[in-house]
């Protein structure tokens, strides 16, 4: 019996010694080679400085681009349309002949116009030839005064028919005038919805055609009215900006704040603004949806990437890496913006925090940087 209770024995201590549990020092009374103290973990991390630069102070809304001048094209004459001088979306400039309409009835009312005109003032000056003769006539007591008075009288009635004559003339070359329509502004003119041969009127609700001022253009969006006080003074000092960004593209257009609506709306309480870009490159489209950024004014601050703010339940904190150990640092954000939070409160700025790997730290944790990840 107690040969088999060695075997038993010797064969548990066997496996537990296969398993890594004992060692054969340990089992038969050794002791193991004197070991020195272990060194204190180093927890990889990935670090960032903390800079001190100026930082916009913005506010982001989504805005509409609107044109400056748009005009919607019309017939102040009912006659027909002789020739369309534009192709449909062209770039027009001002001046430039875009309709012609036809001028033929205006045309002979205008030489019938000039005729009653030119009738007139040959009886204007058959009167006036009166009234010499008869002055000198009545100087030589050959005649009347009452003679010298009627012609004098008949020849103020032919001088004001002539200033009606010339008035209708002139009346009807305004008239001639509209039947060639031309750009009132560059920009850009639609499609022409009417062709040669259509018949127009002034009574038509349909445009000839619409032309948008393409350059500059207005962005007109809403911000909250708690800026509005900032934005105003941001004005007076001509600091202010505006940037458009059409969303999918990586090219924005600059401007400046032209307008801030005078009221603010009660139901939402937000303030219109109306932002102006030159646009020359025409990348803003009348009607087209961007992303705004409005630019209030410029602050010195101390920014780091917003990965390294951390939160806890007594606020925001950084891990500050000096001499080769993490800190601890509370801190308090201002604002965030492009993957990039403003510290107000907590950094002096050049300090070294930790952007990746916090998850392993602890205030104190001895750490090792590391190479930034590749598409990081």
């Amino acid at each position: 019996m107690k040969k088999r209770s060695l075997i038993l024995l010797v064969g548990a201590i066997g496996i537990l010694a296969a398993a890594g549990f004992v060692t054969r020092s340990s089992w038969m009374g050794g002791t193991s080679n004197a070991q020195g103290p272990q060194r204190p973990r180093m927890v990889s991390v990935e670090l960032a400085k903390a800079e001190r630069k100026s930082v916009p102070v913005d506010v982001d809304a989504i805005g509409m681009v609107t044109p400056i001048s748009s005009v919607a094209l019309k017939s102040r004459l009912e006659t027909t349309i002789v020739a369309v001088h534009f192709e449909d979306g062209a770039k027009v400039n001002e001046g430039d002949l875009l309709f012609t309409l036809d001028s033929r009835q205006i045309d002979a009312q205008i030489e019938q116009a000039e005729g009653v005109l030119a009738k007139d003032q040959a009886q204007l000056e058959g009167a006036q030839r009166d009234l010499r003769r008869f002055n000198d006539l009545v100087a030589k007591g050959a005649t009347t005064q009452v003679n010298v008075d009627n012609a004098r009288t008949q020849s103020d009635i032919l001088t004001g028919t002539i200033k009606a004559d010339q008035a209708a003339l002139d009346n009807l070359k305004v008239q001639k005038s509209y039947t060639t329509i031309r750009a009132p502004f560059s920009g850009r003119i639609s499609v022409a919805n009417v062709k040669v041969g259509n018949f127009v009127r002034p009574a038509d609700t349909t445009p000839l055609a619409v032309i948008n001022q393409m350059a500059p253009v207005y962005v007109t969006f809403s911000v909250p009215q708690r800026v509005l006080v900032d934005l105003r003074e941001s004005m007076a000092k001509g600091v202010s900006g505006v940037t458009a960004t059409i969303p999918g593209r990586q090219h924005s257009e600059s401007g400046k704040v032209a307008m801030v609506e005078n009221t603010v709306d009660m139901a939402t309480g937000m303030v219109t603004v109306r932002g102006i870009m030159a646009n020359e490159n025409e990348t803003l489209w009348p009607g087209t949806l961007v992303a705004t950024k409005l630019v209030i004014r410029n602050e010195d601050s101390v920014v780091v990437p917003t990965v390294a703010v951390q939160r806890s339940q007594s606020g925001n904190f950084v891990f500050v890496v000096k001499d080769g150990t993490a800190k601890v640092q509370p801190v308090k954000v201002d604002r965030t913006a492009q993957g990039m939070s403003v510290i107000s409160e907590g950094l002096a700025g050049d300090e070294s925090v930790v952007t990746d790997g916090q998850l392993l730290l602890s205030d104190g944790s001895r750490v090792e940087p590391r190479a930034k990840k590749a598409g990081a």
